[in-house]
């Protein structure tokens, strides 16, 4: 048998990198007979720039930016390609990682730190840029991303605003004449992971307001926010930030980003497989192993473990799942995904201590799953064709 082993980050835990180390460490103890192939991935979210620039045999520069409060942080831009390609990491400067728990204020949070990775980038002679934007702490549609690119937001008296989301209220009209071209002399490429629209229910104020630290009522206000911007922005450029999918994505900026600077909104999860040869190492698997932090119907709207376990079962492929934590509504659609869906954790455990042994508690899964996969006769040498 040979197994593919492809999760995702366990996010606040360990690297993709890592957990398919773990994973194959227990396989490995299991006794199991098998070959393996650790393949971590990445859909938009924290690491995915790292695996990109391993892949292309890049290398990282630091860089001066800004957190989502504005306070200077060093950080870094990846580089492949000779140089003429970046690869930006939204979360390394406008990330929720960045800030602690008592600190979250998504109301007068903005993504200024990555529109500075961008402009540092074009500085060094990039004019292709990935942007990988999970992650994100911010809530402000990529106002602060434009904003360090030279882009003015001004009130009804035309008076610069600070575009917080706490300000937009009171927004205007949109001033284009001090943009940075080079930045439409580029090649912007997003890698969004989730695909919600900017507003609404299932928007980005909603849906990912309230893990950025918004209450209720600033729920309330970042709406309003974000629907004063898409007015004006359609006023201007005829174009409706509501209506691109991917456009909630890392609270709004994948929308900003494509109507304001031409940026190409991708999948981020297919954009890493097929640009990294998943494919070609799928050919040669007997299974498929993925994970990540959680594994619920979220990860149906094209999370990294949905997108390699939908290429494995379009072959014939099984797929495992494991996860911290596993949903228990919605598995019917889930295991038309997932043949089976391990949760790692252990039930005495508390969220910190589960987070600190997720290496331990991977490895401690894969081996007895590997030790059952032993008992079933014939299934070790299983051939999906």
């Amino acid at each position: 048998m040979h197994i593919l082993i492809a999760p995702n980050a366990f996010k606040n835990s360990l690297s993709a990198s890592e957990s398919a180390v773990a994973i194959q460490e227990g396989l490995l103890e299991s006794g199991l007979h098998c070959t393996t192939q650790c393949f971590p991935i990445g859909d938009g979210g924290d690491g995915t720039a790292a695996l990109l620039v391993d892949h292309f045999k890049g290398h990282f520069t630091r860089a001066q930016t800004t957190d989502p409060f504005g306070r200077n942080i060093h950080s870094t831009i990846g580089f492949t390609n000779d140089g003429k390609t970046a690869v930006i990491e939204l979360a390394d400067s406008s990330g929720l990682k960045l800030l602690e728990s008592h600190e979250l204020n998504p109301l007068h949070a903005l993504s200024t730190g990555t529109g500075e990775l961008i402009r540092t980038s074009l500085d060094q002679g990039a004019r292709r840029i990935i942007l990988c934007i999970g992650g994100s702490g911010t809530v402000d549609g990529g106002c602060g991303i434009l904003q360090s690119l030279g882009v003015r937001f001004l009130d009804q008296f035309k008076e610069e605003l600070n575009p917080l989301p706490a300000n937009l209220i009171k927004l205007d009209s949109i001033d284009l004449s001090g943009i940075d071209t080079r930045i439409y002399e580029s090649e912007l490429t997003v890698l969004c992971d989730v695909n919600n629209f900017l507003l609404g229910e299932h928007g980005a104020v909603y849906v990912f307001g309230p893990q950025k630290g918004a209450s209720p009522d600033d729920l309330v206000v970042l709406e309003r926010a974000m629907v004063k911007f898409r007015e004006v922005t359609r006023v201007q450029t005829g174009k409706d930030l509501n209506a691109i999918r991917h456009g909630g994505a890392a609270g709004g900026v994948a929308a900003g980003l494509s109507v304001f600077l031409n940026a190409r909104l991708v999948q981020g999860i297919e954009y890493f497989l097929d640009t990294t040869g998943f494919d070609e190492a799928l050919q040669r698997a007997d299974l498929l192993i993925t994970g990540e932090g959680s594994i619920d119907l979220q990860t149906l709207d094209g999370k990294g473990p949905f997108g390699v376990a939908n290429r494995a079962k379009k072959k014939g492929i099984p797929v495992i799942g494991l996860a911290g934590c596993i949903a228990r509504e919605g598995n019917s659609r889930l295991h038309n995904y997932f043949d089976v869906l391990l949760p790692i954790g252990r039930q005495s455990e508390d969220i910190n201590n589960a987070l600190q042994h997720t290496a331990i508690n991977l490895q401690f899964t894969a081996r007895e799953m590997g030790r059952m996969i032993a008992l079933r006769p014939g299934l070790e040498n299983m051939n999906p064709d």
